[in-house]
């Protein structure tokens, strides 16, 4: 067998630069002990890339310095996280894709959310034995739960519209790190730890990521050949070869019939998907929502994903009030009950509006806002869940409907921003929901399958109202991911985002309002203490939320909380003034995340 063929990982005494090119080149990271370095928060000009691992990053960085806009780098930093970053991004997953282009001053989205197969059907996650909703875990790993793929659609049509080299040039970096392999860290072995028993469960998947029955030691080196040969043979034959051809065949062969190991304790359900479904499968154009914030226009994703219209109805609720004149105990009250109102709304009305009527321009206009901002007591906390609001309504009262609730599913996916010396910026989102999404690994093939039609509410959960996030054959479901670019005078001011499901949309909603009403730089804005709350009777918050001072001020309001280790993983970029650019991401969160800069000089 030759050795490029193995799998797994060996013993390392010394790293070989990321795509040939050593990282200390890019102002932000760097090589320390064998191991790349992770660097949070970089500043400097000519283009600038933040994301979850060094080599990603530095991926993005080496696209940038050959004179590639900020969709070519997108595309060569999303392909390397498939990589490296293998259980919440790669070719089985789909995600949402925002631009903005400098020569026209438009925000632009793509779509590539992951659709159910044409067969599927509303009962799709009901047992015909009991009547009753399939175990969520039991849904997880099988056939059932995985979505047609959207994330080579997505790169494909980014390059089509704002790339300047070919999907083959911008997936070279990525195929170099799959092949000559990455440091694993100390965040990698962890999650392959966490996920043994999901992996081991697959015969592909425990024979890539469980090398000999365990988990990847930090300072070894994991690579991972069949992925490279896959990105080689995408890079010959196009996007035919997954959608249509044989890369696609074999996934298609996973989600029939799941790749079992031997002895494994489960018998997973198989899928319907078809090759034909693959075929059909289209990555959308779309227009962004926005909502204007303080004199900025802030732009994000439109249904299918839920996280457009909440972040900006937030924001729009927020714009009722002068957060930056209160007190930070009250400032935070109205930041936790703007997202409990929203979150009741988004519940209720937000689906793929492909096949439910979202009222999207009805939930972000300020008159709406507004008759959702008077429910907001400012010596109280709202007692959840709280009743959605009435878009259709045309008076100017606090109107509600019937309350019922919603929970999202989707627990880890990735973002990452870049942008280019021309001025392009990219605000993107993916991933394959839960870690290690459906736990099934293409046998041959080197990337795993998401699980993301568990977005799908299972059964109808708006009582007598319609639930609009239903399975249907060929529909995309709900998602919070909330990929978002501001402007100012028509010229970026911000980029950011974050992974963490439901909380995806409190996440980015709180660094909004740490740094445009707070007062905080871009840094402190994403490092400081979260809290999300999402029309629960609980917050979930941070341990250093918990401890600040204020806490105990909410909590005399009302405000309960609920500890959680985490919440996000933000990256964001602020354009300043002569070109400067500050890239920031996470110190500590998830292990860190790398920001680079192309130069600290102009």
């Amino acid at each position: 067998m030759r050795r490029r063929r193995m799998l797994g990982v060996v013993a390392v005494a010394a790293v070989v630069g990321v795509a040939g090119v050593p990282a200390a080149e890019a102002s932000g990271g760097g090589q320390s002990g064998g191991q790349a370095s992770k660097q949070p928060v970089a500043e400097g000009y000519g283009g600038a890339v933040v994301s979850d691992t060094v080599e990603s990053s530095q991926a993005g960085i080496d696209v940038l310095r050959k004179g590639g806009t900020a969709a070519d780098a997108a595309v060569a930093v999303a392909s390397t996280l498939g990589v490296t970053d293998p259980y919440v991004a790669g070719l089985g997953g789909g995600g949402y894709f925002v631009y903005y282009d400098a020569k026209t001053k438009r925000v632009s989205t793509i779509d590539g959310r992951e659709t159910t197969p044409a067969a599927d059907k509303v009962d799709m996650f009901v047992d015909p034995a009991t009547g009753k909703a399939y175990d969520f875990e039991t849904a997880v790993e099988s056939g059932r739960s995985v979505g047609v793929p959207g994330m080579l659609a997505t790169w494909q049509r980014a390059l089509q519209r704002w790339g300047k080299f070919s999907l083959a040039d911008n997936l070279k970096p990525a195929v170099q790190v799959a092949e000559r392999g990455f440091v694993v860290n100390p965040e990698f072995s962890s999650e392959t730890a966490s996920l043994k028993d999901k992996l081991s469960h697959f015969a592909p998947s425990a024979k890539l990521f469980l090398p000999g029955g365990e988990a990847p030691k930090v300072g070894t080196v994991f690579r991972n050949p069949e992925l490279a040969d896959t990105y080689r043979q995408i890079s010959r034959e196009g996007t035919g070869a997954f959608y249509g051809g044989s890369v696609g065949r074999d996934l298609v062969k996973t989600v029939q019939k799941p790749p079992v190991a031997n002895g494994a304790p489960i018998k997973p359900m198989s899928g319907p998907m078809q090759l034909s479904d693959l075929r059909a499968y289209r990555a959308l154009d779309g227009s962004p929502t926005r909502v204007n914030y303080r004199g900025y226009d802030v732009y994000g994703m439109a249904p299918s994903s839920s996280g457009g219209i909440t972040v900006g109805e937030s924001l729009n609720i927020l714009g009722n009030y002068n957060l930056s004149k209160m007190d930070r105990t009250q400032a935070l009250h109205h930041y936790l009950e703007a997202s409990r109102l929203a979150f009741a709304d988004r519940n209720r009305y937000i689906g793929d509006s492909r096949y439910v009527k979202v009222p999207q321009q009805q939930l972000l206009s300020k008159q709406f806002a507004a008759t959702r901002a008077c429910q907001i007591d400012p010596a109280k906390a709202g007692q959840s869940p709280v009743a959605p609001g009435d878009p259709y309504s045309h008076g100017g009262g606090c109107t509600t409907t019937q309350a019922a609730s919603s929970d999202s599913n989707e627990q880890h996916t990735n973002h990452f921003v870049v942008s280019d010396k021309w001025g392009n910026v990219v605000s993107y989102t993916n991933t394959i929901e839960q870690l290690g999404g459906s736990g099934m690994t293409v046998s041959g093939r080197g990337f795993l399958l998401n699980n993301e039609l568990t977005d799908f509410n299972f059964t109808p959960t708006q009582g007598t109202a319609p639930d609009p996030n239903l399975p249907a054959g060929g529909k995309r479901p709900r998602s919070s991911m909330s990929p978002t670019i501001v402007l100012k005078d028509g010229k970026p001011v911000l980029a950011v985002g974050s992974p963490g499901g439901a909380t995806i949309i409190t996440t980015v909603l709180q660094v909004l309002v740490n740094r445009l009403d707070l007062g905080m730089n871009l840094p402190d804005a994403i490092s400081a203490p979260r809290a999300s709350q999402r029309n629960a009777k609980t917050s979930d918050a941070e341990p250093a939320f918990l401890a600040l001072p204020t806490t105990k001020g909410l909590e005399a309001l009302g405000q309960s909380f609920g500890q959680v280790s985490s919440i996000g993983v933000a990256a964001g970029l602020e354009f300043k003034p002569g070109g400067r650019i500050l890239a920031a991401g996470e110190p500590v969160r998830r292990g860190g995340t790398s920001a680079m800069v192309l130069s600290s000089h102009r």
